[in-house]
C-alpha cells in the first residue's frame, strides 16, 4: 500500500497560493524535502501535482481547493476534483471529511467508493473532529488527518497543534492517523510519531518563508 512509504516519516505539505511569493516554484521545494530525507509531498492543484509528480518519486498525498461561496467543503470537493487530483499523479486523494453531503450531491462514502473502485487511490480525510474521523473511517477512508482543527465553526480555535484531538483518533480508528495542523517545531513532529502518528505532515514552517521570517520579526519587535 502506498501509505506503508510514508509509515514513520515526515510528509512535507508544498503549497503555495497565487497571492505567496513562492507560487509556481513548488517542484523545487519538494526536491529540497526529498534531499532533506521527507518521504512524501503534500501538493494542491493539478499544475504543482503534476511539476511536482516530474520532479520527485516520493508519494504524492494530491488535493485540489475550489472555494465557491456558501460551500464550507473546499478541499476536494467533488468527485470531478479528485479526478482532476488523481489525473495530475496524485497517489493519494486527500478530501475534506467535515461534513457528510458533498457539493456535487453525492455522500462522503459515495465519493470515496468511487474513488477507490473508479480512481483506485486510497483516501486520506482531512477532519477538525473526533465525530468527522469516526465517520469517514465509516464512510471508507483509508486514513484520517486532525487537518482542518481550529479551521471550522464546530473545532476549537487553538494556536498550536490540536494534541487532544490527535489522542481521540488514535485511540478510537483502526485506520492510520496522520498529524497535521499547526506543526512549527522539530520537537512537535517527533512528539506525533511518538505518540503513534502514522506519519506527520508539516507545510508552513517549511514551505511558507513569509510566515518564518515573521515569526522572527515579530520576536525581534517584542525586544526592540
Amino acid at each position: 500500500m502506498i501509505l506503508d512509504r510514508i509509515r514513520g516519516g515526515l510528509v512535507v505539505s508544498c503549497q503555495a497560493g497565487s497571492d505567496e511569493p513562492l507560487h509556481g516554484c513548488m517542484a523545487g521545494m519538494a526536491r529540497a524535502a526529498m534531499q532533506a530525507g521527507a518521504l512524501g509531498i503534500r501538493a494542491e492543484g493539478p499544475q504543482d501535482i503534476r511539476a511536482i509528480r516530474d520532479a520527485v518519486d516520493l508519494p504524492i498525498l494530491g488535493l485540489y481547493k475550489i472555494r465557491r461561496e456558501g460551500v464550507p467543503v473546499f478541499i476536494t470537493p467533488t468527485f470531478e476534483s479528485a479526478c482532476m487530483v488523481v489525473h495530475a499523479g496524485a497517489d493519494v486523494v486527500a478530501l475534506d471529511a467535515t461534513t457528510d453531503v458533498r457539493p456535487d450531491g453525492l455522500t462522503l462514502a459515495e465519493t470515496i467508493d468511487r474513488i477507490h473502485r473508479e480512481l483506485h487511490r486510497p483516501v486520506l480525510a482531512d477532519v477538525s473532529t473526533l465525530e468527522e474521523g469516526l465517520r469517514a473511517a465509516r464512510a471508507g477512508a483509508d486514513a484520517v488527518a486532525p487537518t482542518l482543527s481550529g479551521y471550522t465553526p464546530q473545532s476549537p480555535r487553538q494556536e498550536g497543534p490540536d494534541w487532544d484531538l490527535l489522542a481521540g483518533l488514535l485511540r478510537e480508528l483502526t485506520v492510520p492517523v496522520l498529524m497535521e495542523g499547526r506543526i512549527w517545531e522539530p520537537r512537535e513532529a517527533r512528539r506525533a510519531l511518538d505518540a503513534g502518528s502514522w506519519a506527520v505532515v508539516v507545510g508552513s514552517a517549511i514551505t511558507r518563508p513569509q510566515l518564518i521570517a515573521e515569526r522572527f520579526a515579530q520576536e525581534i519587535r517584542r525586544h526592540v
